[in-house]
C-alpha cells in the first residue's frame, strides 16, 4: 500500500432545509462533471486506485487469459428464423464486437435451424451469408460503442440500426438497403435506441427522452424525409409515465404503450384498419397494469391480455381487438398467489406464458385449436436451481418455441421445444474451452431466516472438492428492486473464482420479483429496509451454517444502494463490498425533480419532497446521509463518467465522504471511474474481460485467494 495518503475532496457546506429538517452536504460541488476540478478528482481517485491494486495486475492478467482460454472467440449464434431469412450473429478472434448476418431459407416447411460447417473468419460461415452489420468497422474510432435495436424491414429489403458511441444512451438510427448494400440518407438523431418498422415498411416509429432522460415522445419518420419533419405520434406529459412502441408478432398492429411502476395504457393502431388511427384499449387507471398481445384463438381475432386487476401476481383474459373494458374481459388464466404470470407471448398454434413459482422461472405452453385453449402444460426442467425464458421467436407461425436455459453451473443452453410433440432439442450450449466439467460443481438452493421469520432464498455454485475441509471464502450478490429477478446465470469469468476455491452465491432479497408480486412490495418504499436486512440475514446465513469462510459482497445499480446500506449497518459481516455504479445518495437524487428518472422512480422509492414520512424513511438509510467514522471493510465503488441512470457523482460523493470521516482517509476504499463509458460500464468483449479481471483481482485478494 502506498505511503502517501488518498485524495481528498475539499468541503464545500451547502444547507437545505426540508419538512424543517436540515440537511448539510460538503460535496455537492462534484456534480459539476465539466469542472476541470472535479475531473481531476476522478482522475486522482483513479490514480489512487491503481497505486493500490498494483499488487493484483499479475493476476489480472491471469485471469483474462483465463477468460480468453476458455472462450471460443470465433463462434457463431444459432440462427433465428424470421421470414425468408435466418439471423444470426458471428464473433471473431482479436475482434471486440464481431458482425451480425443472414442467410435464406432454404426450405420453408424446415424449421431445424442451419449448422455450420467452417467458422473460419475469412469465410462465410453458412452458404449464402450476408453480412449486415460489420460492428467493429462501426467502432471504428470511438472509444465506446454501444448497439441499440437493430431491425429489417417487413419486406427484408431495409435494415434500420441504432448506435451510442458516447455511452449516454442517446441513440443515432441509419438505414442500409440491403439489396444494393447502399446506405441511406436518413439520420435520427436523439433516440432512445428503439427502432420499429411500419408495417408497410416505408417509416419507422422511434422514441426520444426529455431533458430528464424520460422516454417521453413517440415519432412517426417517413424515409426519405429529414427528421425535423417527422410527426409526432404520442407525447406522454406525465412525469411518471415512461414509452415505448412496438410491433405485434402478428404484425397486425403497431402498439404504444404507457408505463409507470404501477399502470399502464396501450394505444393501438390496427394495420388491417388504419383509418381508425391510433386508439387508447383501456385508459390508464392508477394501479392497473396490462399488456396485450393479438393471438387468433378459436378462429378469431382477440388480445391475449396479462393482468393484475384480479390480484397483484396477475392473470390472462382475452378480449375483442377493439377498446373493451375490463368488465368484458374474458378469463383465460385465473390468478394464483403462488404464480407469478410475467408475460404472455402468442403464436399462430399456441401461447406460451413466461411464469414463476417457488422462486424459479418457468415457461407454460398453452396449445390453440377451433374451439380455443386444447391444452395446458409446463416445459420440464429439473434442476434444483435453473433460468429459462424465450429466445429470438419472431415468427408468428413458428410450430416450435426457441428457449434459453442456464444455470450456476451449466453454460447458457438454446434448445427448441416442439409444441406438438413436446419434445426438447439441444441446439447448442455455449462451448467452455479447457478441462471444463460441469459436474464438478454443486449448485444449491438455501434459505436464510430474516428478522421478521420471512424464508430468503439463496442460490449458491461451488466446486465439489472445495468443502471438503469446510467453508469456503464466498462471494455474496445482491440486487433487489423494480422486481426485477436475479436469477442463476453461468458465468465463464466466474470460473476463475470458483476454481481457485471460492463460492458464488446469489440472496434473492425482497425488493426483486423471485417470489411474486409480494417479494417486491415487501421491498419497495417504506417497506424498502426488508431488502436489507434480508441481504445481511442471507451473510450470516452462509457463515453461520458453514458455508462460508470470508465474505465478500457486490451489488450494481440499485444493488449498489445495497451495498451501500450493508457497509454502513453490517460492517463487520464482510471482508469487502463491491460497489457497481451505486445509487448511494439517493436521498439527493430523490430529491430533485429534474434529475434523470427522479420522477418516474417515485413509486418505486416514494416522493421525499413531498411527503416528510417518506424523508425520514430514505434519510434513515441513504448510504451518503448515514457514513459515520465507524471501521469499514474495504470497498471498491466502480462507476462510469457518462452514466445517464445513475450518475457518476454518487460514488464520488460517498468515497469522498467516506475518506473524510477517518484520519487515514480510508485508503482500502477505492474509487474507479471509466471516462467513456455508460451504465453499464466499457464496451467491447475484451475490455469488458478486462474490467472483470479487474473486480474479481480485488474480490479474490479479499478472499484471501490472490
Amino acid at each position: 500500500m502506498p505511503d502517501s495518503l488518498p485524495p481528498l475532496a475539499p468541503a464545500r457546506p451547502t444547507t437545505r432545509v426540508i419538512h424543517g429538517r436540515e440537511r448539510h452536504d460538503d460535496l455537492e460541488w462534484l456534480r459539476a462533471k465539466d469542472d476541470p476540478e472535479v475531473l481531476g478528482l476522478l482522475e486522482a481517485e483513479n490514480a489512487w486506485t491503481e497505486r493500490a491494486t498494483a499488487h493484483l495486475a499479475g493476476l489480472r492478467d491471469s485471469l483474462v487469459e483465463e477468460i480468453r482460454s476458455r472462450t471460443q472467440e470465433t463462434d457463431l449464434s444459432v440462427p433465428v428464423r424470421r421470414g425468408t431469412h435466418w439471423y444470426y450473429g458471428r464473433s471473431f478472434e482479436g475482434r471486440e464486437y464481431g458482425a451480425s448476418c443472414r442467410v435464406p431459407v432454404a426450405d420453408q416447411a424446415d424449421w431445424t435451424p442451419p449448422v455450420p460447417a467452417d467458422t473460419a473468419p475469412d469465410r462465410p460461415a453458412l452458404p449464402g451469408e450476408q453480412v449486415l452489420l460489420d460492428l467493429d468497422a462501426l467502432a471504428q474510432g470511438h472509444e465506446f460503442f454501444s448497439l441499440g435495436a437493430s431491425t429489417v424491414s417487413p419486406d427484408e429489403h431495409l435494415l434500420a440500426w441504432a448506435t451510442d458511441v458516447v455511452g449516454d444512451e442517446r441513440y443515432e438510427v441509419r438505414v442500409k438497403d440491403l439489396r444494393t448494400g447502399t446506405e441511406l440518407p436518413d439520420r435520427l438523431v436523439g433516440t432512445a435506441g428503439s427502432v420499429t418498422w411500419d408495417p408497410a415498411g416505408n417509416a419507422l416509429y422511434y422514441v426520444t427522452v426529455d431533458d430528464s432522460w424520460r422516454a417521453d415522445k413517440v415519432w412517426r419518420h417517413v424515409l426519405g424525409t429529414a427528421q425535423d419533419a417527422d410527426e409526432l405520434v404520442h407525447h406522454e406529459t406525465d412525469q411518471r409515465f415512461a414509452v415505448g412502441v412496438g410491433r405485434t408478432r402478428s404484425e397486425r398492429f403497431v402498439m404504444v404503450v404507457s408505463h409507470s411502476k404501477t399502470t399502464a395504457e396501450y394505444a393501438v393502431l390496427d394495420v388491417t384498419r388504419p383509418e381508425l388511427g391510433l386508439r387508447v384499449f383501456l385508459p390508464r387507471r392508477d394501479d392497473l397494469d396490462y399488456s396485450l398481445e393479438h393471438a387468433v384463438i378459436g378462429g378469431e381475432d382477440r388480445f391475449v391480455i396479462t393482468h393484475n386487476a384480479d390480484g397483484p401476481d396477475f392473470a390472462v383474459a382475452t378480449s375483442p381487438v377493439d377498446p373493451t373494458p375490463v368488465q368484458a374481459w374474458q378469463p383465460l388464466v385465473a390468478h394464483d398467489p403462488a404464480t407469478r404470470i410475467e408475460d404472455v407471448d402468442a403464436f399462430a398454434g399456441h401461447l406460451v406464458i413466461s411464469q414463476r413459482s417457488g422462486g424459479l422461472s418457468r415457461l407454460r405452453v398453452l396449445t390453440l385449436d377451433d374451439s380455443g385453449v386444447a391444452e395446458d402444460f409446463l416445459v420440464p426442467f429439473d434442476r434444483e436451481v435453473y433460468t429459462v425464458g424465450l429466445r429470438g421467436n419472431r415468427e408468428f407461425d413458428a410450430p416450435v418455441v426457441r428457449l434459453g436455459f442456464a444455470s450456476l453451473a451449466v453454460p447458457a443452453s438454446i434448445y427448441d421445444f416442439d409444441v406438438a410433440s413436446r419434445s426438447l432439442t439441444l441446439l447448442r450450449r455455449t462451448p467452455v474451452l479447457g478441462d471444463f466439467d460441469a459436474d464438478a460443481y454443486e449448485e444449491h438452493r438455501l434459505w436464510a431466516t430474516a428478522p421478521d421469520g420471512e424464508q430468503v432464498p439463496i442460490s449458491l455454485v461451488v466446486r465439489r472438492d472445495a468443502r471438503a475441509h469446510g467453508p469456503v471464502p464466498t462471494l455474496l450478490y445482491g440486487y433487489g428492486s423494480y422486481e426485477a429477478s436475479m436469477d442463476p446465470y453461468f458465468s465463464v469469468a466466474r470460473l476463475s473464482l470458483l476454481d481457485r476455491g471460492a463460492a458464488f452465491a446469489i440472496a434473492h432479497v425482497r425488493g426483486g420479483g423471485e417470489l411474486g408480486r409480494r417479494w417486491y412490495d415487501d421491498g419497495k418504499l417504506l417497506r424498502k429496509r426488508n431488502t436489507f436486512t434480508d441481504f445481511v440475514a442471507c451473510g450470516e446465513h452462509l457463515r453461520a451454517e458453514g458455508w462460508a469462510s470470508r465474505l465478500v459482497a457486490e451489488g450494481g445499480s440499485a444493488g449498489g444502494l445495497l451495498m451501500g446500506v450493508v457497509a454502513n449497518e453490517a460492517p463487520a459481516l464482510f471482508d469487502g463490498i463491491v460497489a457497481g455504479v451505486p445509487f448511494v445518495d439517493n436521498l439527493t437524487t430523490m430529491l430533485d425533480a429534474t434529475l434523470p428518472l427522479t420522477v418516474t422512480e417515485y413509486d418505486e422509492w416514494g416522493n421525499p419532497e413531498a411527503d416528510a414520512d417518506v424523508y425520514d424513511y430514505i434519510a434513515s438509510y441513504a448510504p451518503y446521509d448515514n457514513v459515520t467514522e465507524q471501521d469499514y471493510p474495504p470497498i471498491l465503488a466502480e462507476t462510469s463518467l457518462n452514466d445517464t441512470r445513475v450518475l457518476y457523482v454518487e460514488p464520488a460523493k460517498w468515497v469522498a465522504r467516506l475518506r473524510s470521516t477517518a484520519p487515514d482517509r480510508r485508503p482500502d476504499v477505492l474509487l474507479k471511474t471509466e471516462m467513456s463509458a455508460g451504465h453499464g460500464g466499457v464496451s467491447g468483449r475484451y475490455q469488458a474481460w478486462a474490467r472483470r479481471a479487474f473486480t474479481l483481482a480485488w474480490v479474490l485478494d479479499r478472499l484471501g485467494l490472490a
